[in-house]
């Protein structure tokens, strides 16, 4: 391959060095990061594919939503540095912001909440949905479940060439999700279902519904409910990952909103992806005392040892997650605000952090601790059982999964999603009835 300077005139030519045929595609810029070569006519011209195993080098579409750096550790929603955000905003406020590509002025901000709020109740007849499951099923089942029977309730908002309906399902996913998954972690405590409250905000109906019973008033501490407000904008997108690629994939084929979502969350309860927190108390939990982690910590140096140092490095971030900070510091306002001063856990991930820090392997290979390295620990001091991890994370990601969404059937250039593949079965061959093998 021979590469003209994109300056010049922004193309690559290819050469067949058998046939001598060449083609040309241009390069195409976009507001922030590298260039990229635009291949749509790669298998007409020339009779080839990329192969590109987990698609790290393949611009899937065209988004203005978030913006990654990973050399640089940076993250941005809608030009907007993620560490802003997390300071100075509001969840309620990053939802209109990656729906809308603008922050509200006050009388948009209003009416936002209001509209959110007021969708967050569910239709009566899902609570019989899910008593149709068993009471030890995993929450990101019940959630995978209930989202997508969600187009069984909601015929208005179905149609996806209908920018206005599309608009109301995304409002439904919003406020909704809080309600299911409240709903899913009451249901495996055995408690009655908290309905939700105009009253209050995200997070704090989120908290309410979470752990409130119908046997006394709950206090909202104020410090916990601006730590899940915080979380959930420091999960709320992250360009075209794993669940929201899955969300993209689905739509692509014109299905409705509530079945992509499910589909997102599915992909999302993957242990590589949204699962990687609870991984982080796991291992915590294996290595048990401070004392342990130099052992640890030459298991994972081993390539043929199993273990792994989870909540270390991350697929884009190649120095730094600029959400870890963040999280790290919330970290210990939480614990400080709960009164937990000597908590293991902490000390053992604070010690871990250190040593890994501190040990030529890791910074080499830059490794440093990620955003769930935090959150695991912040979930376990707020009494979240392991199991709902996810699921918190399948609430904050919504917004980005249903921005994603839109924009993505907005697209004139979308088409639906076929990869192709580089096959390397049996060639053809001939049957052979089973009386002669």
């Amino acid at each position: 391959m021979s590469q003209d300077s994109a300056a010049k005139n922004a193309s690559v030519t290819i050469r067949d060095n058998t046939t001598g045929k060449e083609a040309t595609f241009p390069i195409l810029t976009g507001t922030e990061g590298p260039p990229v070569i635009d291949i749509r006519r790669l298998y007409a011209e020339t009779g080839y594919f990329t192969y590109d195993p987990g698609f790290v080098a393949t611009g899937s579409c065209e988004s203005a939503i978030t913006y990654i750096d990973g050399d640089n550790g940076v993250l941005l929603h809608r030009g907007y540095p993620i560490e802003q955000l997390a300071e100075n905003s509001d969840f309620l406020e990053v939802c209109y912001l990656l729906l809308n590509g603008e922050l509200p002025t006050p009388a948009e901000k209003t009416e936002f909440d209001y509209r959110i709020t007021h969708h967050t109740m569910l239709h009566e007849q899902l609570s019989y949905f899910y008593r149709g499951f068993r009471r030890d099923a995993h929450p990101m089942a019940i959630m995978c479940g209930v989202v997508g029977a969600l187009s069984a309730f909601y015929h208005d908002s179905l149609d996806i060439s209908d920018p206005r309906q599309r608009m109301i399902a995304s409002h439904r996913m919003i406020a909704k999700m809080p309600t299911i998954a409240g709903w899913a972690y009451k249901y495996s405590q055995g408690q009655p279902f908290i309905y939700p409250q105009n009253n209050l905000g995200f997070a704090e109906n989120f908290l309410r519904m979470l752990f409130a019973t119908p046997c006394e008033d709950y206090e909202i501490n104020p410090v916990i409910a601006k730590t899940m407000d915080r979380i959930l904008i420091l999960h709320a997108d992250h360009e075209q990952n794993a669940s929201t690629s899955t969300v993209r994939l689905a739509g692509s084929s014109g299905a409705n909103p509530f079945a992509c979502i499910s589909a997102g969350i599915a992909s999302l309860w993957g242990p590589a992806h949204g699962g990687a927190n609870e991984a982080v108390l796991n291992m915590l939990s294996q290595i048990g005392h401070t004392k342990n982690i130099p052992e640890f910590v030459e298991k994972a140096k081993d390539k043929d040892d199993p273990f792994l140092l989870m909540g270390f490095g991350h697929r884009v971030y190649k120095n730094f997650d600029p959400r870890t900070k963040i999280m790290r510091e919330t970290c210990h306002s939480v614990l400080k605000e709960l009164g937990i001063k000597d908590e293991p856990l902490l000390d053992l991930a604070m010690e871990l952090e250190r040593i890994a820090l501190e040990d030529e392997y890791f910074i080499e290979r830059k490794l440093y601790p990620n955003v769930d390295f935090y959150s695991g620990i912040i979930f376990q001091a707020l009494g979240i059982p392991t199991s709902m991890f996810t699921v918190l994370f399948a609430v904050a990601r919504t917004v980005g999964w249903i921005a994603q969404w839109n924009e993505m059937v907005e697209d004139p250039n979308q088409k639906i999603g076929r990869p192709r593949q580089l096959y390397t079965g049996a060639a053809k061959r001939e049957y052979i009835p089973v009386s002669k093998r």
